[in-house]
Parts: C-alpha cells; structure tokens; sequence
C-alpha cells in the first residue's frame, strides 16, 4: 500500500458531497490524489472515477491509486478546463465534480521546481513542465507596467508598482534565473516596516506569478462552466479555493446558478421564467478547523463551496 497524501478538507468534502456507490466522479486536480482515494473508496466497484491534471507527477499517483481501488479509473493528462471539454464532448455525465485549486503540496515540496519563496530553485513554476512559458521569462521579458499589473491584479501586492520597477533594473543589469534571486529584489523593494508583517514578503508575488505562469484564473473561468454542463441532475460540485481571486470566482458562479428570478423587483409578477439550477449545500465557505490548521499550516486560507445540480442539464 502506498503513503497516502492527506487532503484539505477532506471530511467536509466527503460530507457535503455524499459520495455514493455506484456513481461517477471527476476529480479535476488530482495532486497527490488525496481527495480521489476518499471518492474511490466511496463509489466502489460499480463506480467510475475520472481524473484530470497536467502534472505527470499526479499521473503517477493517480497509477498507483487506480491499482489499489476497485472503482473504474480512467486519467486525463492536460488542464481541467481541457479535460473537462473533452468529457463533455464525449457526453459523460457526472455526479460529483471536484476542484482542488491552486498548487499542490507535491508541487511546493518538489524544490527544484521553483514554486517556493522559501527553497533557492530555478525560477520555473510550470505545473506541466512541458509547456513554454516559465517564471523566469514572466520576469526577465514583460514590462514593468504589465509586471506591475500582474502583481496588483493575481497578487493582490500593495508595493507591485516599486517591485516592478526594481525587477526591471535588477534585470538589466543580470537576467533573474533564481527564486533565491527575486526574493531578494523583491525584499529589498518593499518598506522594512512591512517585510514583517503580514507573512513572507514575497508570497503575494510568488502567488502572482504562478497564476500567470499556468493561466489559472483563466483555466477556473472556463472550466466552472464546464463542470456543471457535466453533472446530471442531482450532481453535487465541490470546489476548495485557497485565495480570494478563486474563491470570488467559485462563489458568484455558484450564486448565480442558485439565483431564480431576476425580473425588476417593482414588477408584480415574474415574467423572465428564470428558475434556480443549483441548491447551495454551503451557504457560507466551509473553512479549516484549528486542529487541521494546527497539523497542516497550508490549509489555513482553503474555502470550500459546495452545490446541487436541481435542473436537469440540456
């Protein structure tokens, strides 16, 4: 048997959503293939679990998962979003959809792969190491005016402006190839009070650039849609975002698909026939206990939101 990775949330994952025997799930992230094991383990043998991500590291897990249940397995090797496309073109119909967002703990504990702030590594940050665009070229061939943008929009970083502009003069002078390397220009830009206060002073800027590194806020944008298209009616849809710029996203999604009429609230009847699509399962995001904050620090900013399929999908 092999070690077993331990999710976020995963009993609140498995309680709102309700896995049941039988049925068929997409886990659309499947890292380490924690949350996959739990679902596994619940759809048994007459159930189908499908994973999905670009990381050949997760294929591996996902191999060895797939030996170990009695659940069909069948993996995708790309991004949700693509792998999602594919299903639904192929007409599969799911009763459970699964988001673990972001980065996995497989991806920060592999060092060299450049995702930390805290490990001297190339600056890569791909979580599929066959596409093009790394790091490295994010910071050593964008302006300083789109660098700041990115830092302001995916990172939600006070100081973008002032790390932008010493970016850009660090680079002139000598190309940025490691992490170790823009921490300290990063360090160096933001005002001593505030290295301090608030966590590591480059984490805004590391986040920033990994989203722009694998287009995650763009890949969630279109794969949200997606998702719903491929849970049938009663289908339940989990997502566990880890910073507000997800789980904005997850939570109007799923507000609008709960959301019935939309007619101007001085008519005295509905007229636009808008009916709900979804029943939200979470009213409010589910957050980690102390005692799992306490045993996994990383789990400390995840949200999970759940919801119902309650419209019989086109």
């Amino acid at each position: 048997m092999t070690a077993t990775h331990v999710p976020v949330l995963a009993g609140e994952l498995i309680e709102a959503l309700d896995p049941r025997p039988g049925e068929t799930t997409i886990d659309c992230t499947v890292g380490g293939a924690g949350h996959a094991r739990l679902l596994a383990e619940r759809i048994g043998s007459g159930g189908t679990l499908i994973g999905i991500d670009r990381d050949p590291v997760a294929a591996e897990h996902f191999e060895r998962l797939a030996a170990e249940v009695a659940a069909t397995t069948r993996f995708e090797r790309t991004s949700f979003a693509e792998g999602l496309e594919h299903l639904v073109d192929e007409g599969v119909r799911a009763d459970l959809v699964v988001l673990d967002l972001g980065m996995s703990s497989l991806q920060v504990d592999t060092h060299d792969r450049g995702f930390s702030y805290v490990y001297d590594a190339p600056l890569d940050m791909r979580m599929d190491p066959d596409q093009d665009l790394t790091a490295a070229d994010v910071v050593n061939t964008w302006d300083e005016r789109r660098l700041a943008r990115l830092l302001r929009e995916y990172g939600e970083e006070r100081y973008a402006g002032p790390i932008a502009r010493a970016i850009v003069r660090r680079r002139d002078e000598t190309e940025l190839q490691t992490t170790q390397e823009l921490v300290d220009v990063i360090k160096a830009a933001v005002p001593a009070p505030a290295r301090f206060a608030g966590g590591h002073p480059a984490k805004r800027s590391f986040q920033a650039l990994r989203i722009a590194v694998n287009d995650e806020l763009e890949q969630l944008d279109r794969a949200l849609p997606l998702a719903w298209a491929a849970l049938r009616e009663g289908g339940r849809i989990g997502a566990i975002s880890f910073h507000s710029l997800e789980d904005r996203r997850v939570k109007r999604f799923l507000a609008d698909r709960a959301r019935g009429c939309i007619c101007p609230p001085d008519l005295p009847i509905c007229v636009c026939g808008r009916e709900p699509e979804a029943e939200l399962l979470t009213r409010r995001a589910v957050m980690p206990t102390p005692g799992e904050i306490a045993d996994n620090p990383r789990s400390k900013s995840a949200r999970l939101r759940v919801a119902r399929r309650i419209g019989d999908p086109a």
